[in-house]
């Protein structure tokens, strides 16, 4: 098999048989509680970070970090509608942690929890990219030069295993 032929259905998770794109089928699956934290870290050039970190802002569109967390929070309930093969969940908790690591690097962390089948790592990183880019969105009058990544997974905890990300 040359590096250009698709891996046999074992291998990706929303491919069938036939390999055609496929939700995948947890119909089997048992209830667990589930946990999914994400991080998106975000570099602001001096003129924005020092605005910032003065305290909440009223910028022309709102308060950056609180209209930050409502839009992630939103993404979060609508991860299914962006993604094509996620599965439709009842989220039971969703918070969001938004701080400074350095003076220039602003830290978005969302975590999101279900009792369910799936698990949500989607909705965590659907969660804080949709965080980071209404930042973006909210600041760029100051300056076009913010830079948003990584965008990774953190933390995950299903009903069998636990992942920590570094």
């Amino acid at each position: 098999m040359n590096s250009f032929e698709p891996k046999p259905q074992a291998d990706w998770s929303h491919l069938d048989e036939a390999n055609n794109p496929a939700m995948v089928d947890v119909s089997t699956k048992a209830f667990s509680r589930r946990t999914a934290t994400a991080l998106a870290e975000m570099w602001l050039p001096p003129e924005v970070a020092s605005r910032l970190i003065e305290g909440e802002i009223q910028a022309p569109k709102g308060p950056v970090f609180h209209t930050a967390i409502i839009a992630g929070t939103m993404a979060v309930k609508n991860t299914a509608q962006w993604i094509p093969f996620c599965h439709s969940l009842s989220i039971e908790g969703c918070v969001f942690q938004i701080d400074w690591q350095n003076k220039q690097t602003l830290r978005i962390l969302c975590t999101v929890r279900v009792t369910g089948k799936t698990g949500v790592e989607m909705e965590a990183l659907t969660g804080t990219s949709a965080a980071a880019l209404t930042v973006y969105d909210m600041c760029k009058a100051l300056s076009h030069a913010i830079e948003i990544g990584p965008v990774k997974l953190h933390h995950k905890q299903s009903g069998k295993r636990r992942v920590d990300v570094k």
